[in-house]
């Protein structure tokens, strides 16, 4: 993936939480990912902690982070430019779409959704409208998931967290409120309906004018990416055995299948996951 060298980044559209100190809460490590983010979108906390969140920290994102060749070299400036592209992307082609800032935190943050730490993994926040990431967890995605990484996975973990944005405006965040589990539930409709929107960014990507180039490469190492943060791969590497009852975010299989239906998709129902029998 490579940036339009001459693209200007908008770092407004990031507030950066990094470097406020380690702040105590009760955690669940990375087994307990999948039911902390089911908690979070229920309204949920993980437990209390100094309210950061009207005091962002001045970083100096705005100075190193200014153009596409910034993006090019820096990952901070490259999420940045995901970011704005994945907006300028929904502000064309979603009606009154309303742009989400993402906050990037280190450790622990609070959130309008209560207190949240790295162990959750990314995550929206449809209480405040915001992306919560802590970039540590790329280097997650590859040492403890088992990702190949790279600039497009990274891409593909933000454009899923943008896809719950575009549920939440559309109403259909509020399915994933159901506590059914299992390979068909709501809440893994919900998970795949965002993995199928990031796909729609990513045909669309280039249009934006923030990305020059996305490769047939790019796009293994997201369907990589998606393949190693399923359900099935998660609980056979946390427990040895896998267990589609209690599945909240879908399959391997079912991940990689909905990117693809949003990547090669031609009507702006392909990501209705909704409106079919099976997932």
């Amino acid at each position: 993936m490579r940036f339009n060298r001459g693209a200007q980044l908008d770092t407004s559209q990031v507030s950066d939480r990094r470097g406020a100190g380690p702040l105590a809460i009760g955690g669940g490590g990375i087994i307990g990912l999948i039911v902390l983010v089911i908690t979070l979108l229920n309204g949920g906390g993980g437990g209390t902690v100094p309210d950061t969140s009207a005091g962002d920290l001045k970083s100096d994102l705005s100075a190193t982070c200014q153009t596409g060749e910034d993006a090019n070299q820096r990952s901070d400036c490259r999420i940045v430019g995901v970011i704005n592209s994945v907006q300028a992307y929904w502000g064309t082609h979603e009606p009154n779409y309303q742009k989400a800032s993402t906050v990037f935190f280190t450790g622990q943050t609070n959130t309008g959704c209560g207190a949240a730490s790295s162990a959750v993994g990314p995550f929206y926040c449809p209480t405040d409208r915001k992306v919560y990431i802590d970039l540590g967890f790329y280097e997650d995605l590859r040492n403890r998931f088992g990702a190949q990484g790279g600039p497009f996975a990274e891409a593909y973990v933000i454009a899923h967290e943008y896809g719950h944005h575009i549920e939440n405006l559309r109403g259909v965040l509020e399915k994933a409120r159901s506590r059914e589990t299992g390979p068909q539930s709501a809440g893994v409709r919900v998970e795949l309906q965002a993995d199928c929107l990031a796909g729609m960014w990513a045909k669309g990507a280039i249009e934006t004018g923030f990305i020059d180039e996305i490769t047939d490469a790019d796009i293994a190492d997201g369907l990589n990416a998606a393949s190693s943060i399923g359900d099935d791969r998660i609980q056979e590497q946390a427990q040895g055995q896998v267990s589609p009852e209690s599945w909240t975010h879908g399959s391997s299989e079912q991940r990689q299948k909905w990117f693809k239906a949003g990547f090669q998709s031609t009507t702006a129902t392909a990501c209705d996951t909704f409106a079919v029998r099976t997932v």
